[in-house]
């Protein structure tokens, strides 16, 4: 399976305008503009068009009627100007569920805030755990890269933490940055050592340490660049 969840990530729940209207009763202010919509559904047809031209937008316009109405406004406006991209629309219960069902029917997902956190954190679990799932934070001018993933202090000096996220945040970062040949070298390294099975660090069942699974990826790389 492959696919990508598109989260707009400078609004929506997250926007942290929060008040207390009486003791013991708080408010949170959802805020969905227009302009970050346009800005978010942009990007995610532009990435359909440079994959499987495919889109689904995720949203719960039969709910909060405003707020994703604006969104999938926005998402339909955008959509006019990208006819080659099929487009399917899903309330995120029914998105949540298919992503269990029949996860390789997805190729971009575009969603807000809220949703793309708890929808992407699933889609990594789905595609094995956290420790493989690269994210990226990509703005008008600028990308910042990094596993989906936080910190696990917790296991600070036990050389468990699985890398693999961590390497693929870098080939998105170097795919970003207009050097595709050398994300795709170092993907089908990562692809090379999953399907061969022998090193694994614990969280996919295996004994690995860290530098080991980094090793592996590192050497796999070195020897797909010697037979090119």
């Amino acid at each position: 399976m492959d696919f990508v969840v598109v989260r707009e990530n400078t609004e929506g729940l997250y926007s942290g305008a929060e008040f207390e209207l009486a003791p013991g009763v708080g408010v949170a202010l959802r805020i969905i503009t227009r302009d970050a919509s346009l800005r978010v559904a942009e990007f995610a047809f532009k990435l359909a068009m440079k994959r499987k031209k495919q889109l689904t937008f995720v949203h719960k316009g039969n709910i909060l009627r405003l707020t994703d109405g604006i969104f999938k406004n926005a998402v339909k406006e955008v959509s006019v100007k990208y006819p080659e991209v099929t487009v399917e629309d899903l309330h995120v219960d029914a998105a949540a569920m298919q992503l269990i069902k029949k996860p390789d029917a997805f190729d971009v997902i575009v969603t807000t805030n809220l949703f793309g956190d708890v929808l992407s954190d699933e889609a990594a679990q789905v595609t094995g755990g956290l420790g493989l799932a690269a994210g990226a934070n990509i703005g008008e001018a600028y990308g910042m890269f990094e596993p989906v993933h936080g910190s696990a202090p917790k296991y600070a000096g036990q050389h468990r933490a699985n890398p693999i996220a961590t390497i693929l945040a870098g080939a998105m970062m170097l795919d970003y940055l207009g050097e595709g040949e050398a994300a795709k070298l170092i993907e089908k390294a990562v692809e090379y050592v999953l399907e061969e099975g022998k090193i694994r660090t614990p969280d996919l069942g295996g004994a690995s340490r860290t530098d080991e699974v980094g090793d592996a990826v590192a050497a796999r790389i070195q020897n797909l660049s010697i037979k090119k």
